[in-house]
């Protein structure tokens, strides 16, 4: 049992290190190409207009002088060299799900059931997992192809209802913590599947026309622009996704669905903001609108204060001591028995280390109801109670 936690560990880390390694490789590279993209300038050079060139940049960067080049559709003649960006993609999107199975789907029992929420089986808890993240694709892919020719703000307030819904129902079925990631999770293989399934076989498509002297047909270009241009407004939402699991009183919120679908939406206005920005307009609207979002969800969470304890005899601490031995302390210890080490190196297994982190314990345990992770241990309402009680002293 101790050597099979311990390994999961090792693999968590692992995975988790080289998941944040491609990552920022795909999201760099998304960033840069979109920031180029916007700020790209017709070209001086009459020469280079006739050879089809749409927009040039010049750059300083590590004491060289770049000068990227976008054509408008395809250059005359293939380079004998081409780079690809795919496999920045590809790996993240591996990476991710090995490490959601690792932590998740090997361990659904503790980390995705909530009985308090839903009465799931470990497999059931997988199953909805694995097909938030298809389905999610598949309703994307469809709205895409409806309404790519139409109105891409239609496009986004749809898709920005399907994700919110899917944040509800998620909350309501699994533990909060799951729901967050895989909401991540299904954003992401939107991201990850718009390269392997459009972008890239678009890119190929055009290349081969050309090799066949065909002129290349432009849709392609216009297709998996539009679709890279969506990755790069879903990446903030994916990446607070990735971070939630760390911040409980987002998570454990009685309404969480409806926090996530506020702090969603403000990034989203944010990284617009950007992407304006880099063509030259300045729409401080958005940002000011993403901030004041984020403000009021923050208001909105911050924890009230604990009922009036009843009347009675005051908690002794060795009460204390004892609910957190049988309910935190199977993880939260120098030697853990539930786990291979202590999460985030808390230990509660001395009373100086329990006063420490007293405040820590109450807002966990007993505002958030965020702890013990998925209730695996059983504590009662009534020990949360006296834990109440003790927060009050």
């Amino acid at each position: 049992m101790i050597l099979e936690a311990y390994l999961i560990e090792w693999a968590s880390m692992l995975l988790r290190w080289l998941h944040l390694i491609v990552g920022i490789a795909w999201i760099g590279s998304s960033f840069y190409f979109v920031w180029l993209d916007n700020s790209l300038r017709p070209p001086q050079d009459a020469a280079l207009a006739e050879k089809g060139v749409a927009g040039e940049l010049w750059a300083v960067h590590g004491g060289g002088f770049y000068n990227p080049q976008k054509y408008l559709v395809a250059p005359a003649s293939l380079p004998k060299e081409l780079h690809w960006f795919k496999w920045e993609s590809y790996s993240t999107w591996l990476t991710g799900f090995l490490l959601i199975s690792t932590l998740y789907y090997f361990q659904a029992a503790s980390w995705m059931v909530d009985p308090s929420k839903a009465a799931l089986s470990p497999s059931a808890a997988v199953a909805i997992g694995l097909a938030t993240l298809a389905g999610g694709w598949l309703v994307y892919d469809l709205l895409c192809r409806l309404l790519i020719e139409r109105s891409q703000l239609l496009f986004g307030v749809i898709f920005y209802g399907f994700v919110v819904l899917m944040a509800f129902v998620l909350t309501h079925l699994l533990s909060g913590r799951s729901a967050f990631i895989h909401i991540g999770a299904m954003i992401a293989t939107v991201m990850s599947a718009n390269v392997f399934f459009w972008i890239i076989p678009g890119q190929k498509k055009t290349i081969a026309q050309m090799q066949r002297g065909e002129t290349p047909d432009p849709i392609h270009g216009k297709r998996a622009k539009q679709r890279s241009l969506h990755n790069n407004y879903l990446t903030l939402p994916v990446l607070f996704c990735m971070i939630s699991n760390h911040y409980a009183f987002t998570y454990a919120h009685p309404h969480a669905w409806a926090v996530l679908a506020l702090i969603l939406l403000a990034a989203v206005l944010i990284r617009h903001f950007f992407n304006q920005r880099h063509k030259g307009v300045q729409q401080w609207r958005y940002p000011v609108a993403g901030a004041l979002l984020l403000a009021g969800v923050a208001v909105w969470l911050v924890p009230v204060s604990l009922p009036a304890a009843k009347a009675g005899a005051a908690v002794d601490f060795a009460q204390v001591q004892s609910i957190i031995s049988q309910r935190c302390a199977g993880c939260h210890a120098e030697h853990p028995t539930l786990m291979a080490s202590a999460p985030a190196g808390l230990m509660l297994d001395t009373p100086e280390k329990i006063q420490s982190l007293k405040p820590r314990i109450i807002m966990q345990a007993v505002q958030l109801k965020a702890m013990p992770l998925g209730n695996v241990t059983g504590i009662t309402d009534d020990e949360r109670a006296v834990l109440a009680r003790w927060g009050q002293q």
